[in-house]
């Protein structure tokens, strides 16, 4: 574990995370990994690296991204004007799943979202994923609220 490097995305890895975010699908795929990549995707990192409170981030261990979180800074007017952190899309390579490599991407998060000054942490994750529920609460993490969604598109 101690040649592993966390660091932003580059466009470079976008194929690399576009595939990993396929792995998260339970249902139908929900990516076009291409190839080509579709442009889209792109266009999404442009705007993420312009966004001083968002992050898309790799965990690599040499050259090989091993699993990827976006991290978004909230500014927020409640807990006298603090802001939170939200992690988002954490997925670790199947294959590296149980080595200590999400664990170590997101204990980085959380010393982000510290730094930051952040009152809290949150994430979600679809209620099928018990693995992950487990992984998640073995962090800290409590599964205080009841999260919805409005699927747009």
């Amino acid at each position: 574990m101690s040649s592993l490097l966390i660091r932003d995305a580059t466009a470079a890895d976008l194929p690399r995370v576009v595939e990993l975010l396929q792995q998260m699908s339970l249902d139908e795929p929900r990516e076009s990994p291409g190839p080509p990549l579709p442009r889209s995707y792109y266009d999404a990192l442009a705007a993420i690296e312009r966004d001083a409170n968002h992050r898309l981030l790799v965990l690599c261990e040499g050259e090989s991204v091993l699993a990827t979180a976006s991290f978004f800074v909230v500014p927020n007017i409640s807990y006298g004007g603090r802001p939170h952190a939200i992690i988002e899309n954490v997925v670790v390579d199947a294959a590296e799943r149980g080595h200590g490599v999400g664990a170590a991407l997101v204990r980085h998060c959380i010393e982000l979202a510290r730094e930051a000054g952040c009152t809290r942490l949150s994430l979600s994750t679809d209620a099928r994923r018990a693995d992950a529920h487990r992984f998640y609460e073995r962090l800290g993490f409590v599964a205080s609220h009841r999260g919805y969604r409005l699927k747009l598109a």
